[in-house]
């Protein structure tokens, strides 16, 4: 929640763009109007928001951490020094202002002054300074090291001016600095020993966002509070807010319908045919937009049955997209041939399409040498061994359950034979995806605002703390990714991305499935959401709930 910085452009952060689907307007025009009708009521401070997680959070600096809820929560405890306004352009933060230069090498910041953080202390340039010096610490286990890489040196010109100096043109260079700032009176030995995960900081955090850590009780819950200091004065208003980890869709549900929790993401059956009831829109309010969200299906490309090509081709063909879209998502996505949503001005259409037909995915794999030997309809290399492999998603997310499950009687019509196992999401993303632990996973990716996407598909970018998880490797893109980074002029990129999109069509690291809605509800005690390109969340310090309408005790 709050705004959308640099840390929505990884994985499972859920940056957003505005799209509406006809003959669903009623209830959002029904919602725009209570907007309106409320944007005449007086702020007021107070009350408890209660946000149900379906995921417990892994840590508490966003910086070495990769899935979404853990951002979610420290988008709001730290700050960048730039972020994403409801239009998806960069906005100030904890910078003011900045300057680039015409040939895109110098960026320079200037700092607000009146910015602390939660502990008292001034927030200055040494501590831009030492959040680069972090991120590039080899010993730093994040993800993110790429975004400043093609740094050539930081400087500070006094407490409150920062000047980066880049090597050559780097097309994220504003954006890499909404990455979440660090203390360096309370992370520089950590830093230096390489103990960040295991720093007082990842349990007990100190930002200079708009809220305060409070508590967290893993399993369970996560407790903010508001930062009575914070820099933007009279924000924000909500008193107190609780994630609530909850690991069933089923289950947030339930708490929904009993008013246990006031904001959650609906699946696509709960949003068309199970919340359309007076009682319930009455309580809440229900949005939806296109999301730059993904579900895939991904394959461990060291094993030496997807290294082959014709075989991730085969099951191309013998997946559905028509049947999930319609079957899981109730109509509410598209169908992604690639990384980039439809739309979006680095997507292209002109790529290989891999149209249902089992007739065509028998042929991939009889040519990979996976036949039906015996006449039992069970396809078997050369030394007998039928194919057969575990399919695995997150425990709780029935929406990717059954997407799995669909996948499994397809292929299973094709002579494959699988298995799916769900589990818990720490334990899938440490256990398993980090590990390489896994044959094939179905899970979805969050691409955010630039379509550059070197953490995801670069061939150096594949160890434990990184996202290239499924180790693909192509030269090809490698330049092409390279390349594209290496300009700041738009026009310039657009044939770069397209060209990695043929290149993945082709390839196939993934079955692309589709790009699914985002589906929220919120109390309708809320006040201050506006739905814009940016999705609801951009402006959560602005929300609030009326004083006569509150229902919890300020903290």
């Amino acid at each position: 929640m709050r705004t959308l910085r640099a840390a929505a452009l990884i994985a499972l952060a859920t940056l957003v763009a505005l799209a509406a689907f006809e003959g669903r307007d009623a209830r959002v025009s029904e919602v725009a109007a209570q907007d309106a009708a409320g944007a005449g009521e007086k702020p007021a401070a107070g009350d408890t928001f209660v946000h149900a997680s379906i995921g417990d959070i892994t840590g508490l600096i966003p910086n070495i951490t990769s899935d979404s809820a853990s951002h979610t929560v420290g988008n709001l405890i730290y700050d960048g020094l730039v972020q994403l306004d409801k239009d998806l352009n960069w906005a100030p933060s904890i910078a003011e202002s900045w300057h680039f230069s015409k040939d895109c090498l110098t960026l320079t910041f200037k700092l607000r002054k009146n910015v602390k953080w939660h502990d008292g202390r001034p927030f200055t340039a040494d501590d831009v300074i030492f959040t680069y010096k972090a991120m590039m610490n080899p010993k730093t286990p994040t993800a993110y090291r790429d975004d400043f890489e093609p740094v050539k040196e930081v400087q500070a010109l006094d407490p409150y001016t920062v000047r980066v100096t880049y090597a050559q043109p780097f097309a994220k260079a504003l954006g890499s600095w909404g990455q979440s700032m660090l203390p360096r009176h309370l992370l520089e030995k950590a830093v230096e020993e390489g103990k960040l995960r295991e720093a007082p900081q990842n349990l007990k955090p100190v930002g200079t966002g708009p809220y305060r850590f409070h508590e967290w009780k893993s399993g369970e819950k996560v407790v903010l509070v508001p930062t009575k200091d914070y820099y933007i004065e009279g924000r924000p208003y909500i008193g107190r807010i609780v994630y609530r980890i909850i690991p069933s869709q089923a289950t947030i549900f339930l708490e929904l319908k009993a008013k246990g929790v006031d904001m959650a993401e609906l699946t696509a059956i709960q949003y068309e045919r199970q919340t359309g009831y007076p009682a319930f829109n009455k309580d809440y309010n229900k949005y939806h937009y296109a999301a730059n969200r993904y579900t895939y299906l991904g394959f461990n490309l060291k094993d030496e049955r997807f290294k082959d090509r014709r075989v991730r081709q085969a099951f191309a063909h013998a997946i559905n997209k028509a049947e999930l879209i319609e079957g899981v998502v109730m109509g509410l996505g598209r169908e992604a041939t690639g990384p980039y949503r439809p739309g979006t001005w680095a997507y292209t259409d002109k790529v290989k399409r891999y149209e249902f037909s089992p007739t065509k995915a028998r042929a991939l794999l009889a040519a990979a040498g996976w036949t039906d030997r015996n006449g039992d309809g069970i396809l078997r290399n050369k030394e007998g061994q039928p194919f057969s492999f575990t399919i695995r998603t997150n425990q709780g997310n029935e929406e990717r359950k059954k997407v799995a499950e669909i996948i499994q009687q397809r292929l299973k019509e094709i002579g494959v034979q699988t298995d799916i196992q769900t589990i818990e999401w720490a334990a899938l993303l440490k256990e398993y995806i980090k590990q390489k632990r896994f044959d094939a996973i179905v899970l979805g990716w969050g691409t955010g605002v630039d379509p550059d996407q070197y953490a995801v598909w670069h061939s150096t970018q594949n160890g434990p703390d990184q996202l290239n998880s499924f180790s693909y490797a192509n030269p090809e893109v490698d330049a092409l990714l390279e390349k594209g980074r290496a300009t700041c002029h738009q026009q310039e990129r657009v044939a770069t991305y397209h060209r990695i999109q043929q290149i993945l069509a082709e390839d196939q690291p993934y079955v692309f499935l589709y790009f699914r809605e985002t589906l929220p509800v919120v109390t309708s005690r809320m006040r201050g959401i506006k739905v814009e390109p940016a999705g609801i969340d951009y402006n959560f310090i602005d929300w609030f709930v009326p004083k006569s309408l509150q229902r919890y005790a300020s903290p």
